[in-house]
């Protein structure tokens, strides 16, 4: 089964709950040359930043990628704690102290006070494991959700696609059909072009005939139409297989980019240059769609 055309651009949530805590898993994707993929991880899931990359990169292969994993705190069971081993220190300091100097013993919240004894309940008992079995269920469906959005938006992308393709073979067409590519109207026009050469500088019959010969070649623009064509059919076929095209269907607009400048180079009256420059115009636009495939 084909795979479907798809965007460079989503974006996609995915949330879960974790004992007294919320798990947010965000994915943002733009357009870029490659896969690229920046990580922001809340505090204890560095460990986890290989793993993610793992799933993504089974799923995507172009686009800018960002992914910001969030653990809120939600409940009552959050609040503050006495760290133990923090309290015993400060309890063994306070008694090495009593047996030197006479002092009255600190009251309770004097202790509490000093840094460290009283500290906030921040998660640090989680179960890591479990954790971790969690972050990567909530990024892989972010990631499901991610790639259906980025076929969605491929999917409408393809139809603007597929309008450039007829536009610009509506105006091949048009090139081809032109008047001035006549056999009459190119004679014509090198008969002008021969007796104005002649009439500036005196050269012989076999050499009028090479150079006659030299500006019927500049003026067949056989060639690009039928490359034209060869593009319009090579876009489409693109389009129907699916798949990560994008790379091939930019090349592809470069293609018809060099052709419609050859077109315009050649052209032996004001219409055609004027079909030629509508043809910049509408692979343009189809460049510009085709930045945003994968």
């Amino acid at each position: 089964m084909k795979a479907p055309l798809a965007s460079m651009t989503g974006f996609a949530r995915a949330e879960r709950a974790f004992g007294a805590h919320r798990l947010r898993v965000e994915i943002k994707s733009v357009n870029g040359r490659g896969l690229d993929i920046r990580m922001r991880l809340a505090p204890g899931l560095d460990a986890l930043d290989m793993p993610l990359r793992q799933i993504l990169g089974k799923a995507l292969q172009r686009g800018s990628v960002s992914v910001n994993v969030m653990l809120d705190r939600t409940g009552v069971s959050g609040g503050l704690r006495l760290d133990p081993l923090a309290l015993d220190g400060v309890m063994a300091a306070l008694a090495a102290l009593a047996d030197r100097l006479p002092a009255v013993p600190p009251r309770p919240e004097a202790i509490l006070a000093i840094p460290g004894v009283l500290v906030a309940d921040d998660g640090a008992d989680l179960d890591e494991a479990e954790l971790a079995e969690v972050v990567l269920e909530a990024a892989a469906a972010a990631t499901d959700m991610l790639v259906a959005a980025r076929r969605q938006e491929g999917a409408a992308i393809a139809t603007l696609l597929r309008g450039h393709f007829d536009r610009i073979e509506a105006l091949t067409a048009c090139a081809r059909a032109h008047p001035s590519r006549s056999r009459a109207a190119i004679g014509e026009k090198l008969r002008d072009q021969l007796a104005a050469l002649a009439a500036d500088i005196a050269l012989p019959p076999e050499r009028l005939a090479q150079e006659a010969l030299l500006l019927a070649t500049r003026a067949d623009i056989e060639e690009e139409i039928g490359r034209l064509d060869a593009h319009v059919a090579a876009g489409r076929a693109l389009l129907d297989g699916g798949g990560a095209v994008g790379r091939r269907l930019d090349f592809l607009a470069q293609e018809f980019n060099r052709e419609a400048n050859t077109l315009c180079s050649k052209a032996n009256a004001v219409e055609l240059t004027a079909i030629g420059l509508d043809l910049k115009a509408a692979i343009d636009q189809l460049r510009e769609q085709v930045q945003n495939i994968e």
